[in-house]
């Protein structure tokens, strides 16, 4: 068989059988041969959008997202998305194409492997028939034990030679890093003097499973729950958790994360978005951070608890470690002023002559049912359906914004919708991301998930807008005509629609009925509505 077929059949043995991406010459033949191992190929319109839906696909499903795209300017393009992913660390795997090394005057020629890496990527070949069942199952376990977003390069002539038919050997598998002793009972003991502790948990939490542990660690220290804005949901529906900690953060959130006298992230970097510019940590508070990582230990603000350790490991050891339950302070007033404190509780005054934002998110929370994915764009909107619309659980919820990108979350949410077709896939985008992605409205279309898209459409790149207008700096160029998004989801294949006041979200009740084909809602937000953590936000650029 070819190495094409070869390293073909071995991804699709070691995991990789759903696949996302773009044809050219240069990659058909390896994803023709993850088909016919039985796997399944999602054909975007653009590359960029192809590595967001293999990064959904990942984030949402925990198993490995994989994408397909050309030689040279099908990397080129691509090469956005996979940004976000190799900052996120979603475990990813990017079959690349490459020209023969002999062939130095391809038009396609570029160093693809400097490329990647500059981003953030690791660069992985096959680097002939002898090795390729080598060099993809190198490529698949640095993508999961690391956590990295992995390109494997493919060289035309490489996939072209024959090759023996080989099976991929089992890695072994690693168990989760354990705390040291010592650390679990220095941590323990600052847990047990605290009157007034908080739990942070992060995406490393997420992933290490650790949900079910920190809940039992927070019921026997007293601690309130919080989790960074990528690991929302991860405490769902527990009466003493507060919701996303940093600019998010309602004022009752505000209020006891500042309170609070210990601090204890698990799996959450506690940079800058996360702490509010360090505003959330008071001047006495003791900071502890658990991070299976020991580089991200004190990365971004001084601690003085560090713990090397699994998320879910070090709060099980904990909850060993603890003398007894320090319950007093989680008091059902307590429960009732966090239950009371949710953002769309808070008051204020509807927009007049636009549809505000906030009115437009709380009538979706109220409509959509439960079971919900919310996939959140980048942009000056973003806070609204992060605050606003609640999610089942952290699976329900993506927020690609390590790279603070527009246009990556329509491919996310068409990787999420494939990976969870039982729950609506909500992407939550602005009117600049959606031109972004464009193209992938067809995939939408064409696909046709059960996807509701909705556009907070200000007609205006609306951060720069709010930021830069109140210093009298001109902001017409980043302000633009209105775009009738609905006649292009019609184009696209999808129902749209345009909702201008809250009688118009009726529409999105009427769809909800037989969810027929995705709905592109047009919502036509007030552009002059300035949300209170996107100044917040701008004081990190």
């Amino acid at each position: 068989m070819l190495v094409s077929e070869l390293a073909g059949r071995t991804l699709h043995a070691l995991g990789g059988d759903v696949v996302f991406g773009l044809m050219g010459s240069g990659n058909l033949a390896v994803t023709n041969a993850i088909v016919a191992a039985g796997g399944t190929f999602h054909s975007a319109r653009h590359e960029t959008g192809a590595l967001c839906m293999a990064d959904g696909y990942g984030r949402v499903s925990g198993r490995l997202g994989v994408a397909s795209v050309h030689q040279g300017p099908g990397l080129t393009n691509a090469i956005t998305g996979l940004t976000e992913a190799a900052k996120s660390r979603t475990p990813l795997i990017l079959l690349a194409a490459d020209t023969p090394s002999a062939q130095i005057r391809s038009n396609f020629r570029i160093d693809q492997a400097a490329l990647v890496e500059s981003v953030g990527a690791v660069a992985e070949r096959v680097h002939g028939p002898a090795s390729a069942v080598a060099d993809v199952t190198r490529a698949v376990r640095r993508a999961r034990v690391e956590r990295r977003a992995v390109v494997l390069m493919l060289p035309l002539d490489v996939q072209a030679a024959e090759a023996e038919p080989g099976e991929p050997g089992a890695g072994p598998e690693l168990a989760p890093v354990r705390p040291a002793e010592d650390a679990v009972q220095r941590l323990a003991a600052a847990l047990e003097r605290a009157e007034r502790p908080a739990i942070i948990g992060g995406r490393g939490a997420v992933l290490a499973g650790a949900g079910p542990a920190l809940r039992r660690l927070a019921e026997l220290s007293g601690a309130v729950l919080a989790t960074s804005a990528v690991a929302n949901g991860l405490f769902a529906g527990d009466p003493f958790a507060v919701g996303i900690s940093g600019g998010f953060a309602s004022p009752t959130a505000q209020r006891l994360l500042g309170e609070a006298d210990l601090i204890v992230a698990f799996g959450a970097a506690l940079n800058m978005w996360t702490t509010r510019h360090g505003a959330l940590v008071g001047a006495r508070t003791t900071v502890a951070q658990v991070d299976s990582d020991a580089e991200a230990i004190g990365a971004h603000r001084p601690v003085q608890i560090g713990v090397h350790g699994d998320a879910r490991a070090t709060a099980e050891a904990l909850i060993a470690a603890l003398a007894e339950a320090r319950s007093e302070r989680r008091s059902e007033a307590l429960a009732q002023e966090i239950a009371a404190g949710r953002w769309r509780d808070e008051p204020y005054s509807p927009s007049r002559d636009w549809l505000d934002p906030r009115t437009l998110s709380i009538a979706l929370d109220d409509l959509l049912p439960a079971e919900r994915t919310v996939v959140v764009d980048s942009g000056a909107f973003m806070g609204y359906p992060s605050m606003y619309l609640a999610v089942p659980d952290a699976q329900g919820f993506v927020f690609p914004q390590a790279f603070q990108c527009v246009g990556l979350a329509l491919g996310n949410a068409l990787g999420a919708a494939v990976a969870r077709p039982d729950r609506l896939t909500v992407a939550a985008v602005g009117d600049g991301g959606m031109l972004m992605a464009l193209p992938d409205l067809e995939t939408v279309g064409r696909l046709r998930p059960d996807m509701l898209v909705v556009i907070y459409d200000d007609a205006a790149y609306g951060a720069e807008v709010h930021h830069f207008r109140p210093m009298g700096i001109p902001v017409e160029l980043a302000q633009f005509p209105p775009t009738d998004f609905a006649a292009l989801a019609e184009a696209a294949g999808c129902h749209g629609v345009t909702a201008r006041t809250p009688e118009d979200l009726g529409a999105v009740r009427d769809w909800l009925e037989d969810r027929d084909r995705p709905l592109v809602l047009d919502a036509k937000v007030d552009p002059d509505i300035c949300a209170e953590w996107l100044e917040e936000a701008f004081r990190g650029h």
